[in-house]
């Protein structure tokens, strides 16, 4: 029962991110349209190993970046140079995954189109 209530926790925090953070449904769409391409190509099981690991990498620290972005909102409303810090800094470890994505994505797909 604790499990259920778990994944249900769980659930209603992806539904609220998805709702709330436009970066996140951006990633989503991104990730949608490199599964079609994927699938379109037939990449090989160690492509979609690597393409999942780097597709779930981005969009897990989305989650985390929203996260804290709340968290920091509900300890300070004011305009904060500390705050600032700390929701740029977790936006970049999204934005650093998001080009090594990237990367990874330009590398399995080129053989492919080109």
């Amino acid at each position: 029962m604790k499990l259920l209530k778990s994944f249900k926790y769980a659930w209603n925090g992806f539904v609220v991110a998805f709702k709330e953070q436009p970066n996140l449904r951006i990633h989503f769409l991104m990730a949608s349209i490199v599964t079609a391409l994927a699938i379109y190509f037939h990449v090989t099981p160690t492509e979609w190993l690597i393409l999942l690991l780097a597709m779930s990498l981005v969009l897990s620290l989305e989650f985390i970046n929203s996260a804290i972005e709340n968290l920091t909102d509900l300890v300070t409303k004011e305009q904060n140079p500390l705050a600032g810090k700390v929701k740029d800094m977790a936006a970049a470890a999204v934005m650093i995954a998001a080009l090594l994505a990237i990367g990874i994505g330009v590398i399995i797909f080129w053989k492919y189109i080109f």
